[in-house]
């Protein structure tokens, strides 16, 4: 089965029951220790500081194989582990590695345009290993490198964190952009924001009365977002989506594009964050993060 090709909502729901299974399926299990099922094992590449939870045998159809030869995975075993890419891919420039992830430069390269991947093999949003309590919070991690004092500053009037979708995304190894937001966009939000057009629970967030249209670069138009204002990204965005978005609406989580705003005011960081979701089932609606995010 290729790659790309879209998971069902039905299979993404299966697995997702199998893994929560294992991972004993209680709360508690959002802080504890990694479960020690043989199916979790370590990642086939070892990262500095141990080994991340890493998605388990039976999810290698819908996560990737550690034995995959997509560009961005390699680059993140050579960062990890070591493991030189086969030409003519050369090697990355490894700008953090951690036991959770690396951080490598995007393309174009500057000081505005940054991925952050997992040391583990997870292909993308439709993994649904990363909505489990066993998974990093890669946003967090990501706000916490990207940010101002982070290891991997943004340096840009306004931070934007986005995910593509599985048919929008070019590599098939999750990667979140960190990157630069146009000063309109988080204008707009703040707008929204004073109108009570954005959700400020997740109950709330698939509600159409949180749904608005956010400008994109000039002549691109409008495109609708699902819109909710978090006080922190101590959640998992990835497991919020999916309780309160996807799952009610009957939608694929692989067709799904999340974007983080963090807000700011001419004081500094406002201590919130909007979350924008959108994909093509909405009227307007987009499966790209492309949009919003500036990476030239």
């Amino acid at each position: 089965m290729p790659r790309r090709q879209f998971v069902t909502f039905s299979g993404v729901i299966g697995a997702a029951t199998v893994l929560a299974g294992t991972a004993a399926g209680s709360a508690a299990a959002a802080t504890g220790p990694v479960p020690t099922d043989p199916d979790y094992g370590s990642c086939s590449t070892p990262p500095p500081g141990g080994a991340a939870p890493c998605p388990p045998a039976q999810m290698q159809s819908l996560c990737g194989s550690p034995a995959d030869k997509d560009p961005l995975w390699q680059d993140v075993q050579y960062c990890a582990n070591g493991t030189v890419p086969p030409p003519p891919q050369t090697k990355p420039e490894c700008l953090r590695t951690t036991a959770n992830y690396v951080v490598l430069h995007g393309k174009p390269e500057n000081h505005h345009n940054y991925l952050l991947l997992p040391t583990c093999r997870v292909t993308g949003i439709e993994c649904p290993f990363i909505e489990t309590p066993a998974a990093p919070n890669y946003w967090n991690e990501a706000w916490q490198t990207a940010r101002s004092g982070g290891s991997v500053p943004v340096q840009y009037g306004d931070i934007g964190l986005g995910i593509n979708s599985q048919g929008a995304r070019r590599y098939n190894q999750l990667h979140i952009h960190m990157a630069g937001i146009r000063p309109s966009t988080q204008r707009r939000l703040q707008e929204l924001e004073s109108m009570g057009r954005m959700a400020t629970q997740p109950s709330h967030w698939a509600d159409p009365a949180n749904q608005a249209a956010v400008s994109g670069p000039p002549g691109a138009g409008d495109r609708t977002y699902r819109i909710l204002r978090l006080p922190n990204l101590t959640q998992n965005l990835f497991t919020l989506l999916y309780q309160n978005v996807v799952r009610p609406q009957g939608l694929n989580m692989a067709n799904q594009t999340l974007i983080v705003v963090p807000k700011m005011t001419t004081a500094g960081f406002a201590q919130e964050f909007y979350v924008l979701n959108s994909d093509t089932s909405l009227h307007g609606g987009t499966s790209t993060c492309d949009y919003l995010l500036v990476y030239t």
